[in-house]
């Protein structure tokens, strides 16, 4: 039988800021494809993670920048000159890195928005919000702290709705939150429920935890390995100074390729490399490169000049040009 899973916000939040919770994700995809885990899925989680997830993505973009910035600039002004360019390097390796890994957030949310919306939306009855009123009243948790608490309350008597409901014998049951001042033991044990949500865990077929990836690993032990061996084995960024030396063989290869078509138009009479006097400008020639700028891009020695004033060409040294 499916594992019932209510997912606090907290968690969902959690899960998104951080790149690496991504073979959770992973895991969770699989066993909710798998129908292992049924996720519950409140409408108000909905809400709270859509108000919520465009500042996660903006506190990600953000990254490091400004440490980053701070050091860099201690760096260029008190660094030994023999250290100091290997350090910048190495500073922006890092901070392509973090970019990069925070960019990945984005896929996050995408990904964690999918499973919300693939459950049915759990709606705040108006039985609910009436037991949420009496909870508020009594202080109960997750009222017991001065703070306006009506979202934790939703969540704790829809789970409590799922407890008293009738399902098949053997499916369980179980609540996750990081909000263990809430929904946790105070002054104790936090990974054990307030004693005013006792009743609804039973630690056999009703499970109050703060740990998801426990929860993953009772299902299959070596589900999230694999994901994460997968995720680790793949996830690998190039450093930045890796992709500027690619991205300069790249620029070279193209030029090599342009400047070897344009020697072998010349050398047909397809293109002329012309005094500035001969060179048109309005309008502009296609088939027409000025001699000094040639002279700038490969060392080819003059033969005759032809009656329109142009030179023809021949192949002398091989230049590398720019690269």
């Amino acid at each position: 039988m499916p594992l019932k899973l209510l997912v606090d916000t907290s968690v969902w939040l959690d899960l998104a800021k951080d790149y690496r919770y991504q073979p959770v994700i992973s895991a969770l995809e699989d066993l909710v494809a798998s129908g292992e885990i049924e996720l519950l899925v409140p409408q108000i989680v909905l809400d709270e993670f859509a108000r919520n997830k465009n500042r996660v993505a903006a506190d990600a973009a953000r990254s490091l920048k400004s440490h980053f910035s701070l050091v860099r600039d201690a760096v260029t002004r008190f660094a030994e000159a023999a250290a100091k360019d290997a350090t910048l390097k190495t500073l922006d390796d890092i901070d392509h890195a973090a970019i990069i890994h925070g960019e990945a957030v984005n896929a996050s949310i995408g990904r964690i928005e999918k499973l919300l919306t693939s459950a049915l939306a759990m709606p705040t009855t108006d039985a609910v919000k009436a037991r949420v009123t009496d909870r508020a009243i009594g202080n109960r948790a997750p009222y017991h702290r001065s703070k306006n608490s009506v979202g934790d309350a939703i969540l704790i008597e829809l789970y409590a709705d799922q407890v008293a409901a009738d399902r098949p014998a053997g499916t369980r049951l179980a609540f996750v939150t990081h909000n263990v001042r809430d929904f946790g033991e105070p002054n104790g044990h936090q990974r054990r429920p307030h004693p005013d949500l006792l009743l609804l865990f039973n630690g056999t077929d009703s499970l109050y935890s703060t740990d998801l990836i426990a929860l993953i690993n009772e299902i299959d032990e070596d589900l999230l390995a694999n994901h994460d061996l997968q995720f680790n084995g793949l996830f690998e960024p190039r450093r930045l100074s890796e992709i500027m030396e690619a991205e300069h063989l790249l620029f070279c290869q193209v030029w090599y390729n342009r400047h070897w078509n344009l020697r072998t138009q010349i050398e047909r009479g397809e293109h002329d490399v012309v005094y500035e006097a001969n060179y048109s400008r309005n309008p502009y020639r296609q088939d027409q490169t000025l001699d000094t700028v040639w002279s700038r891009r490969s060392p080819l020695r003059s033969g005759p000049r032809t009656s329109s004033g142009s030179r023809t060409w021949v192949r002398g040294v091989t230049s590398s040009g720019g690269c």
